[in-house]
């Protein structure tokens, strides 16, 4: 990684026309991607990733530059363009930097890339072959397995020096269920901030058992109803509704610029009190966990919303000085091609009082959201849609026949205050968050919950 004494010289070059701060980030990333379509390696992909990027503010104005050149003049460059667009006046600065260590709280004990590539494969091959025997109407597996090991560097005006590493695993199965006439599809892909020592408590055989049981429950599933209704949504990746509906609403990227549903409620209830969600980094070897965010601040636990009312925003250096508050150790980024913004880590409603089997007795008719999928929101105004991979019908209190199709269709603001049960299982579930500053690994959860009315957007009457 770069010097403490150049990145002295960069940060000083970037101030140098009268910007009142300076950063620099440098990335090294290495990444191993084995993919297995149909019982057969399809391909085995390793990718270096190596850059730097060059940032200077002045007050709120921002400039964004970044480098593959790493010579010390091609670095040089580099600051100098960012400090022709500040062009705001001549400064002298210099730059001592002291380095900082920060705990590491997420030790790795088997580098993927360590591993013979024959016992990854076998890992991979696992889990698809334990999917491809589930069922004879499992017509087509395939499975990846994702590594990643992403060192960074963060230096600024601040005289802060620093560098950290984050290696991580993950094992991606989806499987296709056929009878002839129809497909359908299920999937699964838990991964953990671990290296390979993730499979010791994750049984790729028992991955792959999942995904397929989802593609056989789908085929064998009818049309969902559509109409407002009281809908159960289960725990681990069920918590994507949060994230997306309301999580991005309380990133300081929206709301500093009064963009977000959100804004001006710090300190009203804007949830059931039923309903505390958390975003925390913290989590040792939890897939979206960091020890630094990559502005160089200390990954934090930071309570959003506790019992109902809003307690904190995800605050990076930017929304910092928009809003006239701290940091809350938010500012992320893919990588050194990216300006940082606020993100969420590991984000997800804590457990609560109910009991599980109470939640589902206390609907006469409704959805069971088993798991979920992707979908869409607008932070703005909160509106979203998102698809339900796996359901079922609720009849006087029991989950019934799985349904196909359905969709749930809300407002944030509105369905954290309609959950109206919280259950006490609490699970994450593993995902990567696309935003403004690229593709983060995030975590999202719950336990399972009861939304009291919801749309349901449905295949049938």
């Amino acid at each position: 990684m770069l010097s403490k004494a150049l990145c002295s010289d960069i940060i000083a070059k970037a101030m140098s026309t009268g910007a009142d701060f300076a950063e620099v980030y440098q990335e090294l990333t290495r990444g191993n991607v084995i993919r297995l379509i149909g019982g057969k390696i399809d391909a085995i992909d390793d990718t270096v990733i190596s850059g730097v990027g060059v940032r200077a503010f002045l007050g709120t104005r921002t400039v964004y530059a970044t480098t593959t050149d790493l010579s010390r003049e091609g670095l040089l460059r580099c600051a100098s363009a960012v400090a022709d667009t500040i062009a705001q006046s001549n400064a002298q600065v210099s730059i001592n930097l002291t380095e900082r260590i920060f705990p590491n709280i997420h030790g790795i004990k088997r580098l993927p890339g360590d591993a013979p590539v024959n016992e990854r494969i076998g890992i991979l091959k696992e889990a698809c072959f334990a999917a491809k025997e589930y069922d004879e109407r499992i017509a087509q597996v395939q499975g990846n397995l994702i590594s990643i090991d992403h060192s960074i560097l963060v230096a600024n005006s601040e005289e802060l020096y620093t560098t950290d590493r984050h290696v991580r695993t993950r094992l991606a199965v989806s499987a296709i269920a056929s009878n002839g006439s129809e497909n359908q599809s299920g999937f699964y892909g838990p991964g953990r901030a671990m290296g390979l020592e993730m499979f010791e408590t994750v049984n790729p055989a028992q991955t792959g058992i999942r995904a397929a049981r989802q593609a056989i429950v789908n085929l064998g599933a009818v049309p969902c109803p559509a109409g407002v209704m009281p809908v159960a949504i289960d725990n681990g990746f069920g918590g994507v509704i949060f994230h997306e509906a309301c999580g991005h609403s309380l990133e300081a990227t929206s709301v500093a610029i009064g963009a977000s549903q959100m804004c001006g409620k710090m300190g009203q209830k804007i949830a059931n009190e039923k309903v505390t969600a958390i975003d925390d980094g913290t989590i040792p070897n939890a897939w979206g966990s960091i020890n630094i965010d990559d502005e160089g601040h200390s990954s934090q636990k930071n309570v959003l919303i506790e019992n109902g009312v809003l307690k904190s925003y995800m605050v990076d250096r930017l929304g910092s000085r928009r809003m006239g508050v701290p940091s809350t150790g938010s500012g992320r980024r893919q990588g050194y091609m990216y300006e940082p913004t606020s993100r969420m880590t590991n984000t997800y409603i804590a457990n609560g009082p109910d009991k599980n089997e109470d939640i589902i007795a206390s609907i006469e008719y409704g959805l069971y959201a088993a798991s979920m999928g992707g979908g869409s929101v607008n932070p703005v105004n909160g509106a979203f849609n998102f698809a339900v991979n796996e359901g079922y019908i609720i009849r006087n209190g029991k989950i019934c026949e799985p349904v196909r199709g359905a969709s749930l269709i809300g407002t944030g603001s509105q369905i954290i205050q309609d959950i109206d049960m919280v259950g006490q299982n609490l699970e994450l579930g593993q995902g990567m968050c696309g935003s403004s500053s690229g593709s983060v690994p995030t975590n999202v959860g719950q336990p399972l919950i009861r939304v009291s009315k919801i749309t349901v957007g449905g295949a049938g009457k």
